[in-house]
């Protein structure tokens, strides 16, 4: 019960309800109004032919009930040219014919069986017909058929004095109507069925092509709860309603998909961006503490821990934003920094990162600043992960190169250079992508998360630039460039 319950109030079932209840509806209301008219059209027609059937008899009674030569029923009936005239008439009409007395006394009948039998029209009959000129209905004349009958009467009148002689009433079974209606209602329930079937069949059909999208909507929108956006809608090349709802949908969960795909890059990339300059400022701090430090460096270094608060506390601000970061513009606001004086910044917060790998560094870094055009925070982001990952590949005791030119094309390059093992070519395009990682046993920071190098490309594509690799050698090269003011 509980499946039929659910079943019958699903949107296929009240459709096909609707559906098929408007067309049996629709058939009922115009089976009633035809068979409504056309009873009332054969009516119409059954007492047309009736009353002058009625009339034609009329015109043979009433010279003989005027002549007043007939005083009693047998002697109308004896009259064999009379009797002749009337069966040949009701035989022609396929009626019987009464022909009654003022009185409404039966003087003579062509039915048979009333042969030999008194009979009285009834009194509500005579009366009509010697006052109103007329009567017809559906009667058995209390009792005289077994069945009703339509039964139409009208007055003999004198054409001399005008006087009512009598009656004639013209009778006629309903075998022949009752016949027409039953082959009628036949045909009709046979058209109703097949017209029902099919609008069953239509109705089942489209509402199947109006409930399956949805249903299976239904089922997505379950597996997106579950945190599954790969799931996709079929829209079965429809370009009505549910084609463009199909659309939207998966325009839907292409967005869910990225917003989740982007919130799980937002916290690998907080734990991966956040560690560097914590572990810089602690390292610092640290140092001052335990006095490994110098107290007359102190200030230096405090300047440090300053600088890199300052940026952290940026970059979480950045960090919080990363979801946005396709839709970020750096170079909307048209802001300019010095690239010489962040690279110089970046060198001074890996200086004791350097020191431990025991390198050494080479700096092309000019006095005289370099304007260019982008956002200084996510450019002095991409240098701390380039030098970081050239410090951390690099072979100890080699010497890592960090500059900066101006390109013929008008803008400034940035490169930087270290000295270790060869990457190999197929590995190079895949340097960028999100989680990538080198070969472990190259680098000393085992927990790596595989982002520095694709948050670089990323806030370099926002500065619609790019960032080319090369490796031979030994010598590993990264660069790209920046347009001037």
């Amino acid at each position: 019960m509980d499946w039929l319950r659910k079943n019958f109030r699903g949107l296929y079932w009240r459709q096909m309800s609707v559906t098929v209840g408007m067309v049996a509806l629709t058939l009922v209301l115009l089976g009633t109004s035809f068979f409504t008219l056309s009873y009332t059209y054969t009516r119409s027609q059954k007492i047309d032919d009736l009353l002058n059937r009625a009339q034609v008899m009329n015109q043979l009674a009433v010279r003989y009930l005027e002549s007043g030569r007939y005083l009693s029923v047998d002697e109308l009936q004896e009259d064999e040219n009379f009797r002749r005239l009337t069966a040949s008439a009701a035989a022609l009409s396929d009626i019987d014919v009464l022909i009654c007395d003022e009185e409404g006394h039966v003087l003579l009948s062509t039915d048979a069986n009333m042969e030999g039998k008194s009979i009285t029209m009834p009194s509500d009959a005579v009366e009509s017909v010697q006052q109103g000129g007329r009567w017809i209905k559906r009667s058995d004349l209390d009792g005289t058929y077994a069945k009703k009958r339509f039964v139409g009467g009208v007055p003999v009148i004198s054409a001399d004095s005008g006087r009512v002689l009598g009656a004639v009433f013209a009778v006629s079974t309903t075998q022949m109507v009752d016949q027409m209606w039953r082959g009628f209602a036949g045909l009709f329930v046979m058209a109703a069925l097949v017209v029902l079937l099919i609008a069953f069949m239509a109705s089942s059909v489209t509402t199947l092509r109006q409930v399956k999208p949805i249903r299976e909507m239904a089922q997505a929108t379950r597996h997106y709860a579950e945190g599954d956006f790969d799931i996709r809608m079929n829209d079965y090349g429809r370009n009505d309603e549910i084609g463009e709802l199909a659309a939207s949908f998966n325009n839907m969960a292409e967005s869910l998909q990225q917003t989740e795909r982007q919130r799980r890059d937002f916290i690998a990339n907080i734990s991966h961006e956040l560690k560097t300059p914590m572990t810089t400022i602690a390292g610092y701090t640290d140092g001052i503490l335990d006095g490994t430090i110098p107290p007359e460096n102190e200030r230096q270094y405090l300047q440090i821990i300053s600088d890199e608060s300052r940026r952290l506390s940026r970059m979480v601000r950045r960090m919080l934003d990363v979801s946005q970061l396709q839709a970020m513009d750096p170079l909307r606001g048209g802001g300019h920094f010095d690239i010489c004086e962040s690279m110089r910044r970046v060198l001074i917060s890996m200086e004791k990162k350097i020191t431990d790998r025991d390198l050494d560094v080479e700096a092309d870094i000019p006095e005289d600043p370099i304007l260019v055009l982008g956002d200084n925070d996510m450019i002095t982001q991409v240098i701390y992960n380039l030098l970081e990952n050239a410090a951390k590949f690099a072979r100890a005791g080699s010497t890592l190169y960090l500059g900066v030119a101006l390109a013929q094309d008008g803008k400034a390059c940035v490169t930087v250079r270290n000295y270790g093992e060869t990457i190999p070519a197929d590995e190079l395009p895949m340097l960028f992508e999100r989680f990538h990682k080198s070969d472990k046993s190259r680098s000393e920071d085992k927990d790596g998360v595989g982002l520095g190098l694709y948050i670089v490309k990323t806030i370099l594509e926002q500065h619609k630039e790019q960032i080319n690799v090369t490796s031979e050698g030994g010598i590993t090269t990264f660069s790209f460039s920046l347009r001037l003011e």
